[in-house]
C-alpha cells in the first residue's frame, strides 16, 4: 500500500517541531535563563535569542523577568521614637540583578518567594527607620522629611539585600499613604492646631515690631519737618521785623504819607479780580475812595 507524499511531508515537519521544541527555547527581549542539569544551575545565564539543551529530565529552563517590579506593600502600623503609632503603607522597585544566585535562594518557586522575602525585609526596615524619627518628621506644618526616611529605607535595604546574597537588587522605595491611628489623630490635630499658633504668635510680633518701626521712624520725621518748618518762621518773623525796624524811621518823617501807603496797598489788595464790595464810605480804607480825601491829604 503506497503511502501519500502529503502525509510524509506533514509527518516529517510535526516531527521537525517536536524535535526543535524539545531541544530548543527561545528567551525573549525582557527575560533571562538558567538552564539546570538534574536540578542543578548549569552554565552562566543566557540572555534573548534561540538555545539549546537536552530534554526534560535532564535539563529544565527557567526564565526570569529582567525589567524592575514594582511592588506595593500593605498599610503598616509601627511606632515612632516619641512613642506615638502611625500607619505607612510603602512602595518600591526592584529587579533580579543575579538570576543565579537568585535561583539557588528561592528555587521553583523563585518569582513567589522572592517577592514574599522583600515584604518581609521592608516592613521590617520600615519599623526600624520609623522608630528613628519622631512623629514632626512625618506630620507637621514647618514640613516633613520624606526624602530623608525613603533614603534611609532603601540605603537600609541595599545593605540586607546585598549581605544575604538574594541576587536582588532595590531600585527606589517611597511613601504611598500615610495614616494616623483613630487613637492619636485627636492628639496629632492638637499639636497642629499648637504649632500654627506659634507661628501665628511669632508672625504677629513681627508685624507689630515693625509697625512700631515705622511709626517711630513717622514721628522722627514729624518731629524733624516740624523743627525745620518752626526754624523758618522765625527766620521770616526776623527778617519782617528787621524790615519793619528799617522802614519806622521814614515813616516817622511822614507819617501822614505813610499811612496814606499803607491804606492804598490794603485798598488795592481787597479790590482785585473784579471784586463787588459793599461798605461805609468813612470804613478805611475805602474812605479814600471818597472825592477830596486825596486832596486834602496832598494839602497838608
Amino acid at each position: 500500500m503506497n503511502k501519500n507524499p502529503v502525509s510524509i511531508i506533514i509527518g516529517v515537519v510535526l516531527l521537525a517541531v517536536f524535535i526543535v521544541l524539545l531541544f530548543v527555547f527561545q528567551v525573549r527581549q525582557s527575560e533571562v535563563a538558567i538552564v539546570t542539569t538534574f536540578s542543578k544551575p548549569s552554565g552562566t545565564t543566557l540572555g534573548p535569542g534561540p538555545h539549546g539543551r537536552l530534554p526534560w529530565p535532564i535539563q529544565k529552563v527557567y526564565k526570569f523577568d529582567q525589567r524592575v517590579q514594582a511592588y506595593e506593600g500593605k498599610l503598616i502600623e509601627s511606632q515612632t521614637s516619641d512613642k506615638n503609632n502611625l500607619d505607612i503603607q510603602l512602595y518600591a522597585g526592584w529587579h533580579i540583578s543575579d538570576p543565579t544566585q537568585y535561583f539557588l535562594k528561592f528555587g521553583d518557586s523563585a518569582p513567589e518567594k522572592g517577592e514574599a522575602r522583600l515584604s518581609e525585609m521592608l516592613q521590617s526596615v520600615q519599623k526600624a527607620v520609623e522608630g528613628k524619627h519622631p512623629m514632626s518628621d512625618f506630620v507637621s506644618t514647618g514640613g516633613t522629611k520624606f526624602d530623608e526616611i525613603e533614603h534611609q529605607i532603601l540605603v537600609t535595604l541595599q545593605e540586607q539585600l546585598k549581605a544575604n546574597n538574594y541576587g536582588m537588587e532595590i531600585q527606589f522605595v517611597g511613601i504611598k499613604k500615610l495614616g494616623l491611628p483613630e487613637g492619636v489623630t485627636t492628639s496629632v490635630f492638637d499639636r497642629m492646631k499648637s504649632e500654627r499658633a506659634v507661628l501665628s504668635s511669632d508672625y504677629e510680633f513681627k508685624g507689630q515690631s515693625e509697625a512700631d518701626k515705622i511709626r517711630a521712624k513717622a514721628n522722627t520725621d514729624a518731629a524733624k519737618r516740624l523743627s525745620d518748618a518752626e526754624k523758618q518762621a522765625n527766620l521770616i518773623r526776623i527778617e519782617a521785623q528787621k524790615a519793619i525796624t528799617d522802614t519806622y524811621p521814614i515813616f516817622q518823617q511822614a507819617p501822614e504819607l505813610a499811612n496814606f501807603l499803607l491804606r492804598l496797598d490794603a485798598l488795592e489788595a481787597s479790590a482785585k479780580d473784579r471784586t463787588t464790595l459793599i461798605f461805609d464810605g468813612n470804613t478805611a480804607p475805602f474812605d479814600l475812595l471818597r472825592g477830596g480825601s486825596i486832596t486834602n491829604l496832598l494839602k497838608k
